[in-house]
């Protein structure tokens, strides 16, 4: 079947457009980075993830039967806020009912909440909001840490603990992380597409660490005997 996957070129998403195209599917991408290198030498087509072009974004969807949603905001910056983020998904998951999308596999974050202080928790939960009115048969994934080669925040631990006699831990560092390993993310990802009925799942691995834990494994991983300093998570 024809399927869509925003961020094909990116993160999870690559992860995920490569399950797909193991098992015969037509895959296009939705994205805002044309220029990234395509690791799929020309098999994914890419369309613009153009949000102030609503017909254009309907148009790259149309035939589409299953559609992985990763797009995200890491962190505010500039006009690409939290709140931005959440009209631009009310955009894509519009334009896939308009389009006639059947099916949405939507990458969402475990513990989102209307009622966090933290945008980046408040916005996934305004996001799923959207999903689950759409209409549309959904599955709602929600992992935590992803790691892998190209992941952010175990690779920027790594990268302070080999430059820093020291690191600093926000607050106590006893809260906890359940890391889970990308492809096995997309793995679930892509067999979730093909189920049926709506599915809300956290998608997590079998191991729960601390924070404090996680630093001190890559430490030990790295042959590197840091200090650890707790400092207020703001300092951090």
């Amino acid at each position: 079947m024809k399927v869509a996957v925003t961020g094909a070129f990116s993160y999870s998403g690559k992860y995920i457009t490569r399950r797909l195209l193991e098992r015969g599917e037509e895959v296009i991408t939705l994205t805002g980075h044309p220029n990234r290198p395509d690791p799929f030498n020309g098999e994914v087509k890419s369309y613009p993830m153009d949000f102030e072009d609503g017909t254009g974004l309907v148009n790259s969807l149309n035939g589409v039967e299953t559609f992985y949603n990763t797009y995200w905001v890491r962190f505010d910056r500039g006009e690409n806020t939290q709140p931005r983020a959440v009209e631009n998904t009310r955009i894509l998951v519009q334009a896939a009912v308009e389009a006639g999308v059947q099916r949405i596999v939507h990458i969402s974050i475990t513990n989102p909440s209307p009622n966090s202080h933290l945008s980046y928790f408040w916005g996934k939960a305004a996001n799923e909001q959207i999903v689950i009115e759409s209409g549309l048969s959904y599955a709602i994934l929600r992992p935590t840490v992803l790691f892998g080669t190209e992941d952010i925040l175990i690779n920027n631990i790594a990268w302070l603990l080999r430059r820093f006699p020291f690191f600093a831990i926000p607050g106590d560092g006893s809260y906890r992380l359940q890391p889970v390993f990308v492809d096995d993310m997309a793995n679930l990802a892509v067999s979730v597409g093909y189920a049926q009925g709506n599915i809300l799942w956290d998608a997590v691995g079998p191991d729960i660490f601390t924070f404090e834990e996680i630093v001190r494994l890559i430490g030990h991983t790295l042959g590197l005997n840091r200090s650890l300093l707790h400092v207020p998570p703001r300092l951090a």
